[in-house]
């Protein structure tokens, strides 16, 4: 890597991380989250940069005359982000939103139904009910089911749930929610790369029944026969199909539906699905949502209307340094498919309020449905 490329390259790195969230280990006031070393000359910057983070000491360090006891360790080496191809499992990385460390498990290939992107030809039609919505094509885009770092779950539990992918376990009582800490979905361009001499990088209880250390594959953690066979019994209710987004006053929505499966109740048949929802503000101004404002239309033919206060509980606020929060919902019917859209009501500094539109989803079973999985069990 030539010196004016790495300059380039470090430069494009913290530019995003800064604008996107603050660190995963550091809390405000603003801080430098990523720092590269030897940025005084071409020479010094021909290798890699290193990635450094802020980390608690350890314990056999004193935290004497260091800010709130922590210290500037490198945890890896930056490697340049692809711009096509996918990341292979064992892949390191940054997340560019939420600042958190992850490995990756595997790539999804999902079909992306963006409303920002105009499209003269039309493959799906989404037009819902009520929405008045547009018709959008379909593309091709990867995502990775990954797992966070625990170390970092704390520091983004505001920003980004930890515990977001869940499941029906096929237990007697139906309306159990069963959940996993630590995975998430992340979208190809969220992914930083970096590379680590650490045998055992990332800290969490599935990585190694998952991923082993291999030195001479690269990367050099690659996949367990566990993590094959956890893949394949599970990948009804973790295989993401549909990523539907759209932007409104500059604040973009992204929404990724599942469908997690069926179960009797009361002689009826309930239909589960749990939704991810992603809000991005795009711009400087500070932002923060009130309310939620859903409807849902069931195959059965009915149609309900949910509002409430803010989402999950929170109300969050959206802003330059914290641009963005995540968080899973779930819904049930008592038909095989529907629909859902709605609002999402935002506050401005000076009191005023503006709705951004949550783009129209499909609930859709899947034909090919599965047995739940009766638990986590290796």
């Amino acid at each position: 890597m030539s010196g004016g490329a790495a300059r380039r390259y470090v430069a494009a790195a913290l530019g995003r991380a800064r604008a996107r969230g603050p660190p995963p280990l550091w809390e405000p006031p603003p801080a430098r989250h990523l720092r590269a070393l030897g940025t005084g000359g071409a020479a010094a910057l021909s290798p890699p940069p290193p990635l450094l983070l802020l980390l608690p000491p350890r314990r056999h360090l004193s935290s004497r005359n260091r800010p709130e006891g922590k210290v500037l360790e490198t945890v890896g080496v930056f490697e340049t982000p692809k711009q096509h191809g996918k990341y292979e499992t064992g892949q390191l990385f940054l997340h560019s939103v939420f600042g958190y460390r992850g490995i990756v498990l595997f790539p999804w290939q999902a079909r992306l139904y963006d409303r920002d992107v105009a499209s003269p030809v039309t493959e799906k039609s989404e037009n819902v009910a009520g929405h008045g919505s547009k018709e959008v094509k379909g593309k091709t885009h990867t995502y990775y089911q990954v797992l966070i770092d625990a170390r970092d779950c704390p520091h983004i539990s505001q920003r980004s749930q930890t515990e977001a992918v869940t499941f029906l376990a096929n237990h007697d009582d139906s309306r159990a929610l069963y959940a996993i800490p630590g995975l998430d979905y992340v979208s190809h361009e969220d992914i930083l790369p970096y590379s680590s001499t650490d045998q055992v990088p990332i800290q969490h209880e599935l990585f190694e029944r998952f991923l082993m250390y291999d030195q001479t594959k690269v990367p050099p953690f690659v996949a367990r026969d566990t993590l094959c066979a956890w893949q394949e019994k599970n990948h009804p209710w973790l295989e993401l199909s549909d990523v539907h987004r759209e932007t409104t006053e500059n604040i973009r929505v992204t929404v990724i539906p599942f469908y997690m499966g069926m179960r009797e109740a009361q002689n009826s048949h309930v239909y589960w699905w749990r939704y991810c929802i992603r809000l991005e503000n795009l711009d400087s101004e500070v932002v923060q949502l009130r309310e939620r404002h859903w409807r849902i239309f069931s195959l059965s033919g009915t149609l309900e209307t949910v509002r409430g206060r803010g989402v999950v509980g929170r109300e969050p606020v959206l802003s330059k340094e914290q641009p963005a929060f995540q968080y899973s919902s779930h819904v049930s019917l008592q038909a095989s498919s529907g629909h859902m859209w709605g609002t999402f009501r935002f506050e401005r500094p000076d009191g005023s309020h503006f709705d951004v539109r949550i783009p129209p989803f499909s609930l859709e079973s899947n034909k090919d449905e599965k047995t739940p999985p009766s638990g986590l069990h290796w």
